[in-house]
């Protein structure tokens, strides 16, 4: 497919998409705030040098507990951890234990090095597990738009090259959100490729599609059911690309990309089940 400006405009600008957006933002950092004040957790954790590469940890009760590593979306460029805490506490509840992961923003971080920093964030909370109550053997993750990317390559990561303390098999399972999955449309978008300064040779290596999946590692799908039809399309070419990982695909009618998000910490939503689900197993 050729790939024009006007077409990325319509089908990737979200913000543009959805202008309520500055009152959502402004909700999840109050819910986030709230939730800090609230409920048992530990802030700011350095993972590494970087002031960008800290996480929060809501631990679980229960000694050994899984762990959900929550990757915030944001397009690589805005957003925060500290936005998202309100996503815990249901999960907490049901005895997993929560990390949200911050990483250098866009532009002054590569994307290159933003990847880099995610999976530095999930090695730490590896080797770190026994300190924080963790079953390292039962790690998971869950990512939304562009922390779905982050998430879905975790799944390719040659974990065991990476460091040799680490198992291949690290990650367990991904719940991965109207994630992007096929970077090259990114190329056309003059919004956010003025941030990324991706080109067609650097969007092809970031695209988690041009990478096979570990096999064995459980990936779950959702996608609003109002988003825009690409991020329909980066959710079926996942799905295609790495059906021998894809366990299934969680309907979410009627819901644009905000509000996909918003159901994840609801107990009464299929995508709350979808993630203790790829929890448990």
């Amino acid at each position: 497919m050729k790939y024009t400006a006007e077409f990325c405009e319509r089908e990737y600008n979200v913000r543009a998409l959805l202008p309520e957006y500055p009152a959502i933002f402004s909700r999840w950092a109050a819910q986030g705030a709230a939730t800090r004040r609230l409920h048992a957790c530990l802030l700011d954790i350095a993972y590494g040098d970087e002031p960008a590469e800290r996480l929060d940890i809501f631990p679980a009760r229960e000694e050994s507990s899984p762990l959900l590593v929550f990757i915030h979306g944001g397009y690589w460029r805005a957003l925060d951890k500290s936005d998202f805490s309100w996503i815990a506490p249901s999960f907490v509840k049901h005895g997993v234990t929560v990390a949200l992961v911050n990483y250098g923003l866009a532009p002054r971080t590569p994307l290159e090095d933003i990847v880099r920093q995610t999976l530095a964030a999930i090695a730490w909370l590896y080797r770190k597990a026994e300190r924080y109550g963790i079953d390292r053997d039962r790690i998971s993750l869950c990512g939304h738009s562009a922390g779905g990317h982050l998430a879905a390559l975790s799944m390719a990561a040659l974990w065991s090259v990476y460091a040799d303390d680490l198992p291949a098999d690290l990650v367990k399972g991904v719940l991965a959100i109207s994630g992007l999955y096929d970077l090259e449309p990114l190329v056309h978008a003059p919004f956010l490729n003025v941030d990324l300064k991706l080109d067609r040779e650097r969007a092809k290596r970031l695209s988690p599609v041009h990478y096979p999946p570990r096999p064995g590692v459980r990936l779950i799908t959702a996608v609003g059911g109002s988003e825009s039809s690409e991020f329909a399309r980066q959710t079926a070419l996942i799905a295609q690309r790495w059906r021998s990982n894809r366990v299934r695909d969680v309907p979410m009618p009627g819901c644009n990309h905000f509000e996909v998000i918003d159901a994840l910490p609801d107990p009464a939503s299929p995508l709350f089940d979808a993630a203790l689900d790829l929890i448990r197993k």
